[in-house]
Formats: structure tokens, sequence, C-alpha cells
């Protein structure tokens, strides 16, 4: 893992990319104890898509944590490989340029994550 910042590819060490591992967990159980909630109940199907925030949770940190980028870091213009909390600002307009580019990236594949995951509860029978 780079240790290292390198503009629009890496913002975040070790500490924080776990702490974005933790977040696609909590996510992920939020969102399976949801479901499993929703189709004991005999919710609407439409219920459903209230999975999509607890989805979102999930789909946030898990991309965060496998692209090694912090989407928050990336349109503040920061970064940190530090000890958690401690962060950095980046000076390079081009740098905080493409950082803002990988940050919009990343919410956009969690947006399409979280929908499609949440768009294929809708498939599982009622």
């Amino acid at each position: 893992m780079s240790q290292e910042y390198v503009a629009g590819s890496c913002n975040i060490g070790t500490g924080e990319v776990r702490r974005r591992q933790v977040v696609a967990l909590v996510g992920a159980v939020i969102s399976a104890t949801s479901l499993v909630g929703l189709l004991s109940s005999d919710a609407s199907g439409s219920a459903r898509l209230s999975l999509f925030a607890p989805l979102m949770i999930f789909s946030v940190g898990f991309i965060q944590s496998r692209k090694k980028f912090c989407l928050a870091y990336g349109f503040m213009g920061t970064f940190n490989f530090g000890k958690l909390g401690q962060i950095s600002r980046v000076s390079d307009p081009i740098a905080k340029k493409a950082d803002r580019k990988t940050a919009l990236t990343i919410l956009a594949q969690s947006i399409a994550l979280a929908l499609g995951l949440t768009l294929a509860t809708l498939a599982l029978p009622r």
C-alpha cells in the first residue's frame, strides 16, 4: 500500500483505510438487518427502496477503502497518512483538481453501487 500522497490516486494511509472498512462493515450490517426486517414484516416491495441509505454508507466506505482515497478529503483538498485526524493540505492547484475529479468519480461509483444493490432487493421474493 502506498504510504504517500499521490494526486488523484491515493490520499489516505493505513489507519484511514481501516476506518473506511469499518464504515463499509457498519453499512453492510445495517443494510442486511434492515432487509431481514423488511422481508419478515411483509412490508411492501417499495419499502425496500429505503435500503438505499444504508447501502450508500456501505458503498462509500467500500469504494474509498478499495481505492485508498477519501472522497471528503478529495473535495477539501486534504490528505492523511499520519495519525487519524491529522490532515495536511494539498497546495498544488493541479493536484487539487485531480483529487476533486477522483472524488466525483468515487461518489458516482458509490451511488451506482448503492442503487444497483437497492434495485436488486426489489427482485427478491416477498
